[in-house]
């Protein structure tokens, strides 16, 4: 049982993420802000990997990962500067990129490296679920690695519970189908398509991301799901400051 099933099965409800880019704003300061971000208050996080082609991210995520490359920031970096991470962060962290760097570094080794490190878990948007269960499933489980699938308002009943059979941390709804960075506007089409979810009963918990930006999307997320995840705004506010790690506490406030 690994940090993220531990974190589940302790608390139900009302669960923060929060997303921001390794290498962003400056190179070495992964593990600063995990560590001010987990005595903040978040239940885990999202590091994200950059890559050139971010195909799901908006504007402000894209940048990050733009500004993060020029940093000279790549996996080999972010693995070197995590194997600090377990020293100062006990809360679950994910990995959260696109496949071709993952396989350009070698799937195995990239599993191998990252429970070295104390990673939990990856997101990788762009991996399909069918190479998934037959080329790298085994791999993952091998290493104690959680794979988070993606569910949008258009994805399938069949698929949903064909996602949480091979799931075992959580599912991330999507607010929308659209690029990171929006708002998450609560339309009756979305709020039907939360409840749609929530009525399968699915063995896995949920947490939605897309346009949580303050306490009022967040609230209304943790109604219709375990928990939010905060991206893009984080980002932003990373950007914003030159002493963003002495705010992190206040940043955190804003949203909970």
């Amino acid at each position: 049982m690994n940090r993220l099933n531990q974190l589940f099965n302790t608390k139900k409800q009302d669960l923060l993420s929060i997303y921001f880019t390794a290498g962003y704003p400056a190179l070495n300061t992964t593990v600063d802000i995990a560590e001010a971000l987990e005595k903040a208050g978040a239940d885990f996080l999202e590091v994200g990997f950059p890559y050139s082609d971010p195909v799901a991210d908006g504007p402000t995520i894209q940048n990050s990962s733009q500004t993060a490359l020029e940093n000279g920031m790549t996996l080999k970096v972010l693995f070197e500067e995590l194997k600090e991470l377990r020293k100062r962060v006990s809360i679950p962290i994910i990995l959260m990129g696109y496949v071709n760097p993952m396989v350009q570094y070698g799937v195995e080794r990239f599993c191998q490296t990252a429970a070295e490190v104390g990673v939990d878990g990856v997101i990788v948007p762009d991996l399909p679920m069918y190479e998934y269960e037959n080329m790298y499933k085994d791999t993952f489980a091998k290493y104690g690695l959680s794979n988070i699938f993606l569910v949008t308002p258009q994805t399938s009943e069949e698929r949903i519970r064909k996602i949480d059979s091979l799931s075992n941390s959580f599912i991330y709804l999507l607010s929308s189908s659209s690029i990171t960075g929006g708002n998450l506007n609560v339309s009756n089409q979305i709020e039907d398509y939360y409840k749609r979810v929530k009525a399968m009963d699915l063995k896995n918990p949920l947490i939605i991301g897309f346009g949580i930006s303050n306490n009022a999307t967040y609230k209304k997320a943790c109604q219709y799901a375990n928990g939010a995840i905060v991206g893009s705004v984080f980002v932003k506010y990373l950007g914003s400051r030159p002493d963003y790690l002495q705010g992190i506490g206040d940043f955190v406030k804003t949203i909970k």
